[in-house]
């Protein structure tokens, strides 16, 4: 008989990129109900106390967690974060990096500093996440990578937001198949705009309506719709790998 991963989650070890607070939070403490370690990232000073509240809730209800400050874009500081999840649990057997930042500008206002900066957060970071979590993770394991449903739209304004996400469908496509032999699956999931801080401040009142009006139900991506397939992915979607997943009610397909 083939060789099945263990599709359980109870005992695993997990690091969640971008975790303090939305759909990072959320899976984290879903991850510790099922029984899992989370490392529990965060990226500045000012997100270190939502963290830590992710932590002390896990801890709370019998979990095993702890918060983990780390800049994405500083490969130094990856590792280091990799090694501190090894080091704390023993073990890495699924990431999810949930990290990201949105520009909407038009293409010909976009300046040099922003380009650089939104390669760095949602290509750069990607990569050597990526790259932390395929040294270290067990086998059988598990990489999850958030991108975004406008890899499928044809729409302007987010020229370098989803530009500098689409690399990381073929970083994943490289890394899964890389990893056969080993069981290790390798995803993105692209969710609609989501309900929640990330996406309000760079939309107005009409875009928001747009967006919403897009959907099967009329309504934004909720972080709660994404996060079984998080799990699903974590677990019994073991099975698909270099693959893209499309969340978001129809707002986008492909």
């Amino acid at each position: 008989m083939a060789n099945i991963p263990d599709r359980t989650l109870r005992g695993k070890a997990a690091f969640v990129g971008g975790a303090s607070r939305n759909l990072g939070a959320l899976i984290s403490r879903t991850l510790a109900a099922e029984g899992v370690r989370v490392a529990v990232h965060y990226n500045s000073d000012s997100s270190a106390a939502q963290a830590q509240q992710v932590v002390d809730d896990i801890t709370a209800s019998g979990g095993d967690a702890f918060a983990l400050q780390a800049d994405l874009t500083r490969v130094d500081q990856v590792e280091r974060a990799f090694d501190q999840v090894v080091e704390r649990f023993g073990r890495l057997d699924h990431s999810v990096n949930t990290a990201g930042m949105v520009l909407k500008k038009p293409l010909a206002e976009v300046d040099e500093a922003e380009y650089d900066r939104m390669f760095a957060v949602n290509a750069k970071a990607a990569f050597f996440t990526m790259r932390a979590a395929a040294r270290r993770i067990e086998d059988g394991g598990k990489i999850v990578t958030v991108v975004t449903s406008l890899l499928a739209a044809f729409t302007g304004l987010y020229s370098v937001y989803a530009g500098s996400k689409a690399p990381v469908e073929h970083f994943t496509r490289a890394l899964a198949k890389e990893m056969y032999g080993r069981n290790v699956s390798v995803v993105n999931i692209a969710p609609g705009p989501m309900d929640t801080s990330f996406f309000y401040p760079v939309e107005s009142p009409e875009a928001i309506a747009f967006h919403k009006s897009s959907a099967l139900n009329g309504e934004l991506t909720r972080i709660e719709d994404i996060v079984p397939w998080v799990v699903f992915l974590l677990t019994d979607g073991w099975w698909a790998t270099g693959q893209t997943f499309f969340v978001n009610g129809g707002y986008t397909t492909r």
